[in-house]
């Protein structure tokens, strides 16, 4: 039997988590032509739910889907690579026609495609360094996509690292190109709350009210109890409901690390047995106990104010004015400007997150190994 717990790849219909009223609402702004922001912290289930809607038969038999994760990307060019390979697999693969079109539409990379022995078809073999006007590039790419014979819908994952491209003007370049493009609508999800709201929510910036709102939370406790008992009962299994009370306040009802413990005891635990807390809590600290060489080193690299001020913010869960003397007394920190320059840091590197003046971990297995 399948392990109904996934935690890689896509997740079949039977096997995904409650999100009816996210995902009908998600289908429904974008098949009505309209953009959606979609934001939540990380491993919160955005890429999972954007592929859920992707598969439903109102988008699915009626239009082109392009998927991209922009987080590893640091230049416009990056992006125009990402895009253009996703764009050229989407679209250009659908036929001979259509592949000849994208092709001559690309000019500015019209010398640097491969060709298939066999079917003498372009293939993608494009490299970053083949990008040397990626804004001009980027205008081809959007011509592609007003070309494409079905309308498009684009997903643009963690799109708030547009913000740290060194070029000028991304925003407004980008948001002119989507705001002029006939034949397709855009989904841009984003983990960092405070970066997308201030380019979605500031009048003065290029993408304000140009799409939907729409925050992603936690899969409410209840809906996640019933489903893990369904699929525990299905395979002769029982589960004991406060051990996942237990997980699920303890990372606060994140997707990813619930699936992944619950994944690992469904695979361990024989029919006919229970799952009880002990061993709910066994997994956790296990969990914990196997990211404590990532962590280890990524701490290594912080300064020591840095780190003084992400084991307070641990402690406090969400902290407020900790720039107070009441919060640096309390915490044995240096100063208000220290804690200000490692604020600035630790938002920077993403240890950290901010909502309505509150600081926090978003990673809660961050926060409970730096508890422990």
């Amino acid at each position: 039997m399948e392990n109904p717990f996934v935690i890689v790849g896509k997740i079949k219909p039977e096997y995904f988590c409650d999100r009816e009223e996210e995902s009908a609402r998600l289908v429904r702004q974008v098949t009505n032509q309209g953009n959606v922001v979609l934001m939540s912290p990380r491993r919160l289930g955005k890429t999972g739910l954007i592929d859920f809607c992707f598969e439903k038969p109102a988008i699915k038999n009626h239009y082109i889907t392009i998927s991209i994760d922009i987080l590893r990307t640091s230049s416009l060019n990056e992006f125009t690579y990402l895009l253009g390979r996703a764009v050229f697999e989407s679209i250009g693969l659908r036929s001979q026609k259509v592949m000849k079109r994208v092709v001559a539409t690309l000019k500015s990379l019209s010398g640097s495609f491969g060709y298939d022995p066999v079917t003498n078809m372009p293939t993608f073999d494009i490299k970053l360094g083949d990008i040397t006007n990626p804004a001009y590039t980027l205008e081809e790419i959007f011509t592609c996509i007003e070309q494409a014979e079905k309308r498009c819908i684009i997903a643009i994952d963690e799109f708030q690292q547009i913000t740290s491209y060194p070029e000028k003007n991304i925003e407004a370049l980008l948001r002119t190109h989507i705001q002029h493009s006939a034949n397709a609508n855009f989904i841009f999800a984003g983990s960092e709350r405070h970066l997308m709201n201030e380019m979605f929510l500031d009048a003065a910036r290029p993408f304000y009210n140009s799409a939907d709102i729409m925050m992603l939370a936690p899969i409410n406790e209840d809906k996640y109890q019933s489903f893990v008992k369904q699929h525990f009962e299905d395979s002769k299994r029982l589960v004991d409901a406060q051990a996942v009370h237990t997980i699920y306040q303890a990372v606060e009802g994140n997707t990813y690390y619930l699936q992944k413990i619950f994944h690992d005891l469904y695979a361990e635990l024989e029919a006919g047995t229970t799952c009880s807390i002990v061993q709910t809590n066994k997994a956790l600290q296990q969990l914990i106990d196997e990211n404590h060489q990532k962590y280890s080193e990524v701490l290594s690299r912080l300064t020591l104010p840095q780190k003084e001020l992400l084991y307070a913010i641990a402690a406090e869960k969400r902290a407020t004015q900790i720039t107070s003397g009441a919060f640096i007394r309390k915490h044995h920190l240096k100063s208000a400007s220290s804690v200000q320059a490692a604020t600035k840091k630790l938002l920077e590197y993403h240890f950290l997150s901010t909502e309505n003046g509150a600081y926090y971990i978003d990673d809660q297995l961050l926060r409970l190994w730096l508890l422990r």
